[in-house]
């Protein structure tokens, strides 16, 4: 039984988008973070950037408490490389590992309180969206993870039973999709936000905030509760299913 601890050192890992990021968060704190931008170069950067990053704080494996992973919806290849890399860490130091999905770590990038809808572009007018409420920066209720067409997304809101006057978007789906948003939902919400560009892609700290908050719940587990949340078949079973329509 893996038991909880105080002084909750986490390495938190994000390979689900572009953007290659790992961080060391200590009790609501970031020690360091590091960022790589060229997502051709994830599982080469990935190992590097770990070893700098414990590196520049002075710290090893041996000190992490908790492995925090970024699981999708993303690049496929990203959230692979992600998490074959929590989960042998966690194997060989038997460290509690907590799998985040990056819908959610893109709320978090907001947190604060209030409803915040969360979409990565899928492409072909498709996204990956997560519903959620926060209340005082943490996590309350996931109305729905999931990908549709964007106009069904907005519709499944538009329908949603809530007594919340405001919603906030964050995520590249939300710039994308933003006159079809505030034209469909202005009626429904006398306040419609957008997160600045800067926030609109999850990373290592939000993951690491996320993580926290679960880890405080009791929400981890071994390497093997780690699994991806891709949302939707990868290219090559897509290829596979419909050759007629990839």
């Amino acid at each position: 039984m893996i038991k909880k601890v105080t002084n909750l050192k986490i390495l938190s890992i994000d390979t689900s988008s572009k953007i290659c990021t790992v961080c060391i968060y200590e009790d609501n704190n970031v020690l360091i973070e590091l960022n790589n931008d060229d997502e051709r170069t994830h599982s080469q950067k990935l190992m590097p950037m770990i070893q700098k990053a414990f590196e520049s704080v002075n710290l090893t494996l041996n000190d992490i408490n908790l492995i925090a992973c970024a699981k999708g919806p993303g690049s496929f290849t990203g959230i692979r490389i992600g998490i074959a890399t929590a989960k042998a860490f966690s194997d060989v130091k038997k460290i509690p590992v907590v799998g985040v999905t990056s819908l959610e770590g893109l709320a978090y990038n907001l947190g604060s309180s209030g409803l915040i809808c969360s979409l990565i572009d899928a492409k072909n007018n498709n996204v990956y969206y997560g519903l959620f409420e926060f209340e005082n920066n943490e996590l309350k209720n996931t109305f729905i993870l999931s990908s549709d067409n964007i106009e069904n997304v907005i519709t499944y809101i538009d329908t949603l039973q809530t007594n919340y006057s405001s919603i906030s978007f964050i995520g590249d789906g939300a710039y994308l999709y933003k006159n079809l948003i505030v034209s469909k939902l202005s009626n429904k919400f006398n306040n419609i936000t957008f997160a600045e560009d800067a926030k609109n892609l999850a990373n290592s700290i939000s993951i690491a905030k996320a993580a926290y908050n679960k880890y405080n719940h009791g929400e981890f587990g071994d390497s093997n509760s780690l699994v991806p949340t891709y949302l939707r078949a990868c290219q090559a079973e897509r290829s596979i299913k419909n050759p007629e329509n990839v």
